[in-house]
């Protein structure tokens, strides 16, 4: 089978094609597992971190990927949720004990045996993968396979951030950098919060003039002041300064949901600009988002079935990952990047 292979770590910024397309064999599944012919796989920031060894996988080489969408072909021993050709998706969390505290309480995404797709087990970067059956999740009727693939991700963490700013109607909303997530964040919260106003700060005018489309009622660089303070704000960018920049901008007791699963350095001087009276004080709180639970993934797939939720996508074949990728390093964004894999 076709697939876009890691082989080694690198800087993306100095090797544009970090992954090879390479013939490797089909996964067989094992017991409690299903084969999937994957259709689509959406293209995520995560995939920069695992590619510039932010969070490095644990060997090499490895097909990337965690938001894949395709049909299951086989089932392994004792598996019995999927029928073959059910449609079902994949998600960052690949799998977790089960047993532990925090997986008994639903929050598997904390689990010390937690494994993510694409990184500690191959992913959707290709035309076939397995993965436990307790870990696929079905698609509803109403998405194609393109639509699908981001919501898996980019829905499902903008949905636990959401969840963990504890946004109340009226109250505002600031969302630092506007991609896959920050856009469908948005959505989420002129439907769920009609009296909430959505305040996007963006380095990109792109960005923000795609923001003001989709109904935000403000858009700016990322060190501009918004209008009014706000009550919390979701950081999806990968540097250090927009974190700076956000504590100033809450509201006391506000609260900010770093929105990354890891940050990059090239700013991280950034904090040293942290005056403990302008950005901490006042009870104001940082909380980071670790994952998502399986939960997280339904109930958005679900609520995106409510609201009839579109994501704004651009198709690349999977031959063309490494272009997908390098855009998406360089800022070059407007909703979710997909996968086509034929």
């Amino acid at each position: 089978m076709k697939a876009m292979i890691l082989r080694q770590i690198c800087s993306i910024e100095e090797n544009h094609t970090p992954l090879e397309l390479t013939d490797i064999p089909e996964p067989v599944p094992a017991a409690g597992e299903v084969l999937v012919k994957v259709s689509t796989c959406g293209v995520c920031h995560t995939e920069l971190d695992e590619i510039e060894g932010r969070t490095p996988p644990p060997e090499l080489p490895v097909v990337l990927g965690h938001q894949a969408v395709g049909v299951v072909e086989r089932v392994g021993e004792k598996a019995s949720r999927f029928d073959i050709g059910d449609r079902v998706g994949i998600a960052w969390i690949y799998s977790a004990c089960g047993k532990c505290k925090y997986c008994r309480e639903g929050n598997e995404n904390l689990c010390a045996e937690f494994k993510a797709t694409g990184r500690d087990a191959d992913g959707g970067y290709a035309q076939y993968m397995t993965v436990p059956e307790d870990f696929a999740v079905p698609i509803p009727e109403l998405f194609t396979d393109v639509e699908a693939a981001p919501l898996l991700c980019a829905g499902a963490i903008g949905y636990r951030s959401l969840r963990l700013t504890n946004l109340k109607d009226g109250q505002n909303l600031g969302l630092t950098g506007f991609g896959g997530s920050g856009h469908l964040v948005l959505k989420m919260v002129k439907h769920r919060y009609p009296n909430s106003g959505v305040f996007v700060f963006a380095r990109s005018a792109k960005e923000r003039d795609f923001a003001r489309e989709l109904g935000a009622d403000w858009a700016g660089d990322t060190s501009e002041a918004p209008p009014q303070k706000l009550d919390c704000i979701i950081d999806t960018t990968p540097v250090w300064k927009p974190v700076v920049e956000a504590m100033k901008n809450l509201n006391p007791g506000g609260r900010l949901v770093i929105n990354a699963i890891r940050k990059e350095e090239i700013d991280k001087e950034a904090l040293l600009e942290l005056d403990y009276t302008t950005h901490l004080w006042e009870e104001k709180e940082i909380k980071s988002v670790a994952n998502v639970a399986r939960m997280d993934v339904i109930e958005f797939l679900q609520l995106a079935v409510e609201m009839g939720i579109k994501p704004e996508t651009e198709e690349f074949a999977l031959e063309e990952a490494n272009r997908a990728l390098v855009e998406l390093k360089t800022r070059k964004i407007r909703g979710a990047k997909v996968l086509a894999i034929e």
